[in-house]
């Protein structure tokens, strides 16, 4: 394979500038830029990874909580020509999930940069190169930063939707108190037996945090601002996933949609009586055209339904110690876990460009937003979750394949030509 950039003395790299690389840079080195760099290394394209964390899949390893399981069978979740090992689960936990990750990089001898934080991507017209500007953490050994730019033909932005927390602005927070907390910063509810907790947020993440809570003797209080669906995660021991995508092969969509809906009726019942509204659009309608997941119901309605969970309306303010609802209730609550979200973080430093809107996410919808204008691409955007980031991987990884290959032949050729003509002279 051919050198990934110019060789460079270890030492000597930190105090050079601008790094020529001989194909693409991948920003992300989640399973999005996991599965784009083993499809390149496949085809023998060189390529560099840059991680802002110190370890891949940073959003797995430290923004999650213990008890995460995968939400689809792993049969869906699987990265391109790497399957999950025999005797893992249908659903693994999130550390055999980032058991498969390690197991993933280490098979096709992936090695991202680490610690390197992208300020920039401006992609120069004049040369129809990009030019990424980085901060990079210096080893241990040493302190402070550097920086350094790479210049490349090819560029991936794998950083996906979820790279920030949202973090909603409430009146009097901080005057609450109490500990408050993002979901992506909770990792279990030891050490909250007893004490009243309130979860903003009822998607899969405000559910299954309520339900660990209560796991542990907690007394939690879920906001549910806006309308949900909650499906069964499987029907009479079929995945509801599986089953919606054999229907969705015979069926229309509105229909798969209705037929959902009166199997999750006849499971879970009448979730609306315990102040679970469900949206009036169907659930894959709603996923197709917002983005919008529902809920895999885990055991957590079970606890809605037996009051261990309480769901309680919008937050008009906070106050020390309470929080008051829209519908005037004042609540007594010790901590707070803001189960709000992710969103994109690529408007803040890909520059001048129109490929993605201005909530992070490419404006062309699935199965088109993969490639955009000047060796652009973009992977993990699909709101299709592993197996969407997975078909856009194998797309992006073909397609600059071919590209990179093509101008190694033409510049081959260019050589050849130039070594012909010095030897005309002699």
């Amino acid at each position: 394979m051919p050198p990934m950039v110019q060789t460079f003395d270890p030492e000597d790299l930190f105090t050079r500038r601008c790094i020529w690389v001989n194909g693409p840079v991948i920003v992300g080195a989640g399973p999005s830029g996991l599965a784009v760099a083993a499809g390149l290394k496949d085809q023998g394209v060189p390529f560099i990874i840059l991680e802002r964390a110190n370890c891949i899949a940073s959003l797995w390893q430290n923004r999650t909580y213990d008890r995460l399981k995968l939400h689809l069978p792993k049969q869906y979740c699987h990265l391109p020509n790497f399957p999950f090992p025999e005797d893992f689960p249908e659903y693994p936990t999130k550390f055999q999930f980032i058991s498969y990750l390690e197991s993933y990089a280490k098979h096709f001898n992936i090695a991202p940069q680490f610690n390197e934080t992208v300020q920039s991507a401006k992609y120069d017209e004049t040369f129809g190169l990009w030019r990424v500007k980085t901060i990079r953490k210096k080893a241990p050994s040493s302190s402070g930063e550097c920086e350094v730019e790479y210049i490349c033909r090819w560029l991936v932005v794998a950083t996906g939707e979820n790279s920030e927390k949202v973090v909603p602005e409430f009146e009097g927070l901080q005057e609450f108190g109490g500990h408050v907390m993002h979901a992506c910063d909770y990792k279990s509810g030891e050490g909250c037996s007893g004490q009243k907790v309130l979860v903003v947020g009822c998607g899969n993440s405000g559910m299954e945090v309520s339900l660990d809570l209560c796991n542990h003797n907690a007394n939690p209080s879920m906001v549910v601002r806006s309308s949900v669906h909650v499906l069964p995660r499987q029907v009479f021991g079929k995945s509801t996933f599986e089953l919606a995508v054999m229907l969705m092969k015979r069926l229309p969509l509105w229909m798969v949609d209705k037929i959902l809906l009166i199997l999750a009726r006849l499971i879970l019942g009448n979730v609306e009586k315990y102040g679970v509204k469900r949206p009036s659009v169907g659930p894959l309608e709603l996923k197709h055209t917002a983005g919008k997941t529902p809920v895999l119901d885990i055991g957590a309605l079970e606890k809605i339904r037996s009051g261990q969970i309480k769901v309680v309306p919008g937050i008009r303010r906070f106050l020390p110690g309470k929080v008051e609802l829209v519908d005037g209730k004042v609540l007594q609550i010790d901590s707070v876990v803001l189960a709000t979200g992710y969103h994109s973080n690529v408007p803040s430093w890909l520059k001048e460009n129109d490929f993605f809107s201005n909530d992070g996410t490419p404006r062309n919808p699935f199965p088109n937003g993969w490639k955009g204008k000047g060796c652009l691409y973009a992977v993990g955007f699909t709101r299709r979750g592993l197996s969407g980031a997975s078909l856009d991987a194998i797309n992006v990884a073909h397609d600059i394949a071919k590209s990179w290959k093509e101008e190694t032949k033409q510049k081959r050729k260019t050589v050849a030509a130039r070594h012909r003509r010095c030897l005309s002279h002699f």
